[in-house]
């Protein structure tokens, strides 16, 4: 069911989604594809039991139900009408393509060592090439093919089969500039892959902090930083406010990066629906990176979209100072970033610290003195006093679109 209020995961429009591409599976038999089409009915239908027990037994408020009159003649509310296309839309039906595991072994060379890219909590992650028109990956060549990052689901990983059912469920119902693209995906035998869109620029976390002998990796500019922040942003935003939905692990890692740097939210296998208001869940799954994650998060299990923000304001901190959520090189009170930026907070003779050397002099004080205050109010140990991602949109572009006519110098001293 997918409303303004609520979306649920409703298994029979989940199991939809997963079979509504028509095309043969060439390496499976009928009867393989039967047993796999009772084998997603039956998982479905037990997750959808188990979310609602816990949800009456862990929820702290219960959402209200939208009358029949309020969703069209499938089940499905008409949200996307109302949602203008260029700040993203949730789309009614998907085309995600179905692939072969024999079509995806020969994009990626047999899953040759050469073409793994990375590895998430999912399993490895590779680059592959398949043909644009018609869309498959037989027989695809780097001059005419189009790149694809195959994401492998291994089963002794930290996320599993309900992780790579929630990807699907969002990123093939969701469309916004800022989400990064999936493509299709192969359930075949005992393979789970999901196929995206490839980005060539790889994860923010490879763009923080530069290391030696990286010199194929280019140093981002103030301009380029908060172009970056104001990607993630957005993309964050629109699951707040028009999915109401939480992420659940925004990091780094889960923020990509295209060819122009534009920004693709990635990692969807945590994400949950709702709460709305100021309404929160208490939820018994793991969250994701600890250290990214909000106090109230990690002690409690209480889930809210200030979690989120919460995270946000913890990248956008690293985008700022060039310095990686943990250092162990530091000295012990500079190795969290979150807890070093907030002690940091009031001292004027030490703010300075919070901004990457590297990119003095390209920036105006008064600039970087909102941004650096907007990352502070985001981490602030009480959610009630983070702002809602829009808010913290707005910042953003006053930023960005902030050109100086005033000094710019490479001793920066901040008052807040």
């Amino acid at each position: 069911m997918l409303s303004p209020e609520n979306w649920h995961f409703d298994p029979s429009s989940s199991l939809n989604l997963l079979l509504q591409n028509k095309r043969k599976l060439p390496s499976m038999s009928k009867l393989t594809k039967h047993l796999h089409v009772l084998f997603l009915v039956l998982f479905l239908l037990i997750d959808t039991l188990f979310k609602t027990f816990t949800g009456l037994c862990f929820s702290t408020d219960r959402e209200p139900q939208l009358n029949k009159s309020d969703n069209d003649s499938n089940g499905i509310t008409k949200l996307s009408s109302a949602i203008d296309s260029s700040d993203g839309e949730i789309l009614q039906s998907t085309n995600l393509e179905i692939f072969s595991f024999s079509a995806l072994d020969k994009a990626t060379s047999n899953f040759s060592y050469n073409a793994i890219i990375g590895e998430g909590s999912f399993g490895l992650v590779y680059k592959g090439w398949i043909e644009e028109h018609p869309l498959h990956a037989d027989s695809a060549r780097r001059e005419t093919g189009t790149a694809i990052a195959i994401k492998t689901l291994n089963r002794d990983g930290s996320q599993g089969q309900q992780e790579w059912l929630t990807e699907i469920k969002y990123l093939g119902q969701l469309c916004h500039p800022n989400l990064v693209k999936l493509i299709g995906y192969c359930i075949e035998d005992d393979h789970r892959l999901l196929v995206y869109e490839f980005m060539p620029n790889g994860s923010l976390e490879n763009h923080i902090s530069i290391e030696a002998g990286d010199s194929d990796i280019q140093v981002l500019s103030w301009d380029l930083r908060i172009k970056v922040a104001l990607g993630a942003a957005k993309g964050l935003a629109f699951l707040h406010q028009k999915v109401y939905a939480m992420h659940r692990d925004i990091k780094s890692t889960t923020i990509l990066l295209d060819a122009n740097y534009n920004v693709k939210l990635s990692g969807f296998g945590l994400a949950r629906d709702g709460p709305t208001g100021n309404k929160s869940y208490v939820s018994t799954r793991a969250l994701g990176n600890e250290f990214y994650a909000a106090p109230e998060c990690a002690s409690t299990g209480h889930l809210t979209k200030k979690g989120d923000v919460y995270s946000f304001g913890i990248v956008l901190l690293e985008i700022i100072s060039g310095r990686r959520v943990i250092e162990c090189n530091r000295p012990p009170e500079e190795v969290n970033l979150g807890i070093w930026a907030r002690n940091l907070s009031g001292r004027k003779d030490k703010f300075s610290q919070l901004l990457n050397p590297a990119i003095s002099g390209q920036h105006a004080i008064s600039n970087a003195i909102k941004v650096a205050q907007l990352a502070l109010k985001c981490v602030s140990l009480d959610p009630r006093l983070r702002p809602d991602m829009e808010e913290v949109v707005g910042v953003l572009e006053e930023a960005q679109g902030f050109h100086s006519r005033s000094e710019r110098t490479e001793d920066v001293s901040i008052t807040i």
